[in-house]
């Protein structure tokens, strides 16, 4: 019964900022990590970043270090990404996706390690 929702995409300017937010409920283990991925027309789908929600820890893709942050708001139960600086090769649907389990989890920015996805939330980046 895991839910992930994804809310903040839009249309943005080149340079400019957008916070996605992924609304996550229904985990059953205490070890989760949850991740941004996107996928642009024509291309595979990419590991964006990853958060772990117990301490924190980090995983960004080398396209988006020093201009994405990932982070973590526990008592709301929601993670968010910063983006700035944004480029027009940043255009994608953006995903929220999540893995549990008894163990700790690992970050990751691989699709395939993840288990639970939302929807996913456009964001085009034009001027």
């Amino acid at each position: 019964q895991v839910q992930l929702v994804e809310s903040g995409g839009g249309l943005v300017q080149p340079g400019g900022s957008l916070r996605l937010s992924c609304a996550y409920s229904g985990f059953t283990f205490e070890h989760v990590a949850i991740g941004w991925f996107r996928q642009a027309p024509g291309k595979e789908r990419e590991g964006v970043s990853c958060i772990r929600s117990s301490d924190g820890r980090t995983a960004y893709a080398d396209s988006v270090k020093g201009r994405f942050t990932i982070s973590r708001d526990n008592a709301k139960n929601t993670v968010y990404l910063q983006m700035n600086s944004l480029k027009p090769e940043d255009t994608a649907v953006y995903y929220c996706a999540a893995v549990e389990a008894i163990v700790k989890v690992q970050v990751t920015t691989k699709p395939d390690d993840m288990e639970y996805w939302g929807k996913g939330t456009l964001v085009t980046v034009s001027s």
